[in-house]
């Protein structure tokens, strides 16, 4: 396939000396690294190329952004673009960003562990690894086939339907045609030993081209007003109480007219029996508490 051209994006932070140089391409395979000096690089190309560059102060490194702190002898304005250039041109090149094997010298304690959830499809598989920074959900084989080699390894269990890989889990989404009881013992040591190995979880983020023909693609765009509250307040409140059961859920539309908010629900949460009443009893009135006036209806598009 033609490989996803990469991007590099900067981003403020709180800090006004810290600047995120976000990339559009996997960096590392999970986990981050925090590099205060050319000699604790030794093990990033990338990181020791930039603290050639005299204001570079310290540099953290994750699977897609770099965060760079910079002394006080420039002002980011007047060097940001060139420091993007540079990173992008390295990416660009396939150049390696973190020399990983080198970097440990063991393997690392991973555990993973199996919880149940309200969708009795689908088996949340939680980790102490971290997996990505950005969400992914794979509705097929042919989907994990072009960014995700661990969740194309999953696919190979012939039961396994849809694949959702978030920050420090994953939740796998089986057919009926075997009981979670008879597999998931096999599912989890098969995760763990792919990910004490090391091997590559995600190699690139799906674009939104590649995921336009999904009718629960999510937009990328800048959101404003009732919008950006909207999304804020699910981040906040109702994300980290769905992903305790391995689901997640993402901002959409918000029809201003109507007074109508579009989700996605995706891993546990798509397809479950109990998520109507969730939608209802728990996101709607949460919003139209929050947001008097604001909101008639919550409607979900499920995978």
């Amino acid at each position: 396939m033609i490989m996803q051209e990469t991007k590099i994006t900067i981003q403020e932070t709180t800090n006004d000396t810290i600047l995120k140089f976000n990339s559009t391409k996997i960096l590392i395979n999970g986990g981050s690294y925090e590099f205060s000096n050319i000699d604790e690089a030794k093990n990033s190309p990338l990181a020791q190329q930039l603290f050639y560059l005299p204001f570079v102060k310290k540099i953290f490194i994750t699977a897609n952004f770099i965060a760079i702190q910079r002394f006080d002898i420039v002002e980011w304005l007047d060097v940001q673009e060139e420091v993007a250039e540079q990173i992008e041109a390295y990416i660009s090149d396939g150049n390696i960003v973190v020399n990983e094997q080198r970097s440990s010298t063991k393997k690392e304690a991973i555990e993973v562990y199996a919880e149940v959830t309200p969708n009795p499809s689908v088996m949340k598989f939680g980790t102490n690894k971290a997996l990505t920074q950005t969400d992914v959900e794979y509705k097929n084989i042919d989907e994990a086939s072009k960014s995700s080699p661990l969740a194309l390894a999953i696919f190979n269990f012939p039961f396994v339907k849809e694949v959702f890989i978030s920050d420090n889990y994953i939740s796998v989404t089986k057919y009926d045609m075997v009981e979670w009881k008879e597999v998931f013992t096999e599912v989890r040591t098969f995760i763990r030993e792919y990910l004490v190995e090391g091997k590559t979880i995600i190699k690139e983020i799906p674009t939104q081209k590649e995921n336009s023909t999904s009718k629960n693609a999510t937009p990328v765009v800048a959101l404003e007003g009732i919008s950006a509250q909207i999304s804020d307040i699910l981040d906040e409140y109702i994300k980290p109480a769905v992903a305790g059961d391995g689901g997640n859920i993402a901002f959409r539309s918000y029809d201003e007219k109507n007074k109508i908010v579009s989700v996605v629900l995706q891993g546990a949460c798509s397809g479950c029996p109990s998520s109507t009443a969730t939608l209802k009893n728990g996101i709607e009135t949460l919003l139209k508490d929050m947001l008097p006036d604001q909101i008639n209806e919550v409607i979900a598009i499920n995978g």
